[in-house]
């Protein structure tokens, strides 16, 4: 296909890995209301979200994963924040809400200032790993990959320019999956797919602090086939985080 893409060319998108409710109380932006976070994902074509709350990864876990919890429904999937500066606070909420039925637990490490180092980071996945969630995690995948290794993590900041690090780690790493977010250069997804399998990539947005028309156009405009382009945008996230029961 050439030419300019409408709307109607771009793939749905069945399940976004990457969507926040709730705003930064220190940084200028959307106010991250759920209701204007549901008609952006809708305006954009993304039918079911996965869901976590800034104000459980910055202020308090558990009311703000409540918040995200009353959200569920045929177009959201709750996912639990958790806060590595409280290690110990942490592992009580992956008890928690893997009790509640949460599929997932999201790490914030850039916002929380913790490092890929910090015992909290290796102590928290396995606590989530063992109560049989999946880890959503930002921070650059060169440094995080180290303390994540055995559990099935999808990395939501792999930027490009780290492509070829992130395939080496998950050669032996057979949970490590990534957005899309961030893999705009003309042959990211192909690599993933040619070396990993498609099966490793999973749509992610970031709204509403990010333009999701961005990751659906380069997926659109992909040289995967239609069944691999619908794995990308939904297939493949609700395979980890919605299992058959």
């Amino acid at each position: 296909m050439t030419g300019p893409f409408t709307a109607g060319d771009l793939p749905t998108v069945t399940l976004d890995v990457d969507v926040l409710v709730g705003r930064y109380a220190d940084r200028p932006g959307p106010t991250g209301d759920p209701r204007q976070v549901a008609a952006a994902l809708a305006a954009n074509g993304i039918g079911r979200a996965a869901v976590a709350s800034l104000r459980a990864a910055l202020f308090d876990m558990t009311t703000g994963n409540d918040e995200a919890a009353a959200l569920a429904g045929p177009d959201v999937l709750p996912v639990g924040g958790v806060d590595l500066r409280d290690p110990l606070g942490a592992e009580r909420e992956v008890v928690r809400l893997a009790e509640r039925g949460f599929r997932a637990v999201r790490l914030f490490p850039d916002e929380q200032k913790v490092e890929a180092d910090f015992p909290s980071v290796r102590h928290v996945a396995r606590r989530a790993t063992e109560a049989g969630l999946v880890v959503l995690t930002g921070g650059d995948v060169r440094r995080f990959w180290r303390p994540l290794a055995g559990a099935t993590v999808v990395f939501l900041d792999t930027h490009f320019y780290h492509l070829g690090d992130f395939v080496v780690a998950a050669r032996d790493e057979p949970g490590f999956h990534t957005s899309t977010r961030l893999l705009n250069s003309p042959d990211a997804l192909e690599t993933v797919a040619e070396h990993l399998g498609v099966e490793r990539l999973l749509y992610g947005s970031r709204t509403p602090w990010y333009e999701a028309v961005v990751p659906r156009l380069r997926l659109a405009r992909s040289g995967l086939t239609p069944a691999e382009v619908a794995a990308v945008a939904g297939g493949n996230a609700q395979r980890i985080l919605e299992p058959p029961t």
